[in-house]
């Protein structure tokens, strides 16, 4: 059950939190911390596996367990923010193979009015915030575009 969580980790922080997976692998810390994170939950585990659940239901309510301080995804709300507001642009990163590249460097020059606001589920729909950060991305292609 564990290595298959760990799988399933692995792939949800691909598709929602590849600045964090990156990061990690950088440092080469991704494998310690899928197991660690995936150790913490030994006790849920342990208690739904003695509660009879079905294999299905054990995974699912793992993972939501293991993703709950993931949530909600800069990269993901970052991703989705560019393509509607700089479809162009967006289609452009996404065509030249640099759209991840270009997220993760939104998200650092981002990273003070994330923190002004208090990125988090409570504040991901906030106007101010979207707003805010739509100048900021406007503004950082507008000196990508200078510069090239």
């Amino acid at each position: 059950m564990k290595t298959l969580l760990i799988g399933k980790l692995h792939s949800y922080m691909i598709q929602h939190h590849t600045d964090l997976l990156i990061a990690l692998q950088e440092e080469h810390r991704l494998s310690h911390y899928l197991g660690s994170k995936v150790d913490s939950i030994s006790g849920l585990i342990e208690g739904l596996q003695k509660e009879n659940r079905p294999s299905y239901v054990i995974e699912a309510l793992c993972l939501e367990e293991l993703t709950r301080d993931l949530r909600p995804s800069r990269f993901s709300w970052m991703r989705e923010l560019l393509e509607a507001e700089f479809p162009k642009a967006y289609q452009q990163m996404n065509r030249s193979g640099i759209l991840t590249y270009e997220l993760i460097n939104l998200i650092g020059a981002c990273e003070p009015i994330f923190e002004v606001f208090g990125f988090g589920e409570d504040h991901e729909e906030l106007p101010a915030l979207r707003n805010a950060v739509t100048g900021m991305i406007a503004e950082y292609l507008e000196n990508q575009s200078t510069e090239n």
